[in-house]
């Protein structure tokens, strides 16, 4: 997520692979080399924070899930795409999962594809028309 995967300012969901003490409890967090947290960008205010969770982290550690990243450009054309075709407007933070699918799916022309599309997109219609 955010501006650029490679960048220093890495989003939330960036690969980040040592824990970290942060805020009181151990959690994934995105640091630069000399252990500071890194900054961050993503479009979506919501995605905009360098901490996983612990639960995350645990599900992450325990092999029970798997964490993508998706840059703003991705998510602003998933959102696009998925309001042309079926006239959802999705909250920037769930147009990352749309693009991940979008990504996913000419590999899995034999599965179906459940997204959970929290919040509104109606909210972020600014930053949709900005971009």
């Amino acid at each position: 997520m955010g501006a650029a995967l490679n960048s220093v300012r890495m989003p939330r969901g960036s690969p980040a692979d040592r824990p970290a003490f942060f805020t009181e409890l151990t959690a994934i967090c995105c640091r630069i080399t000399d252990g500071q947290v890194s900054l961050t960008h993503s479009v979506s205010a919501g995605l905009d924070y360098a901490l996983v969770g612990p639960e995350h982290a645990w599900l992450r550690d325990q092999g029970r899930t798997e964490y993508v990243s998706a840059t703003d450009q991705e998510a602003l054309e998933a959102a696009r795409t998925l309001a042309h075709l079926e006239g959802i407007i999705p909250a920037l933070e769930s147009a990352h999962a749309v693009a991940e699918a979008v990504r996913r799916a000419p590999a899995s022309k034999d599965q179906l594809f459940v997204i959970n599309l929290s919040g509104r997109g109606d909210k972020d219609t600014d930053i949709y028309r900005e971009n």
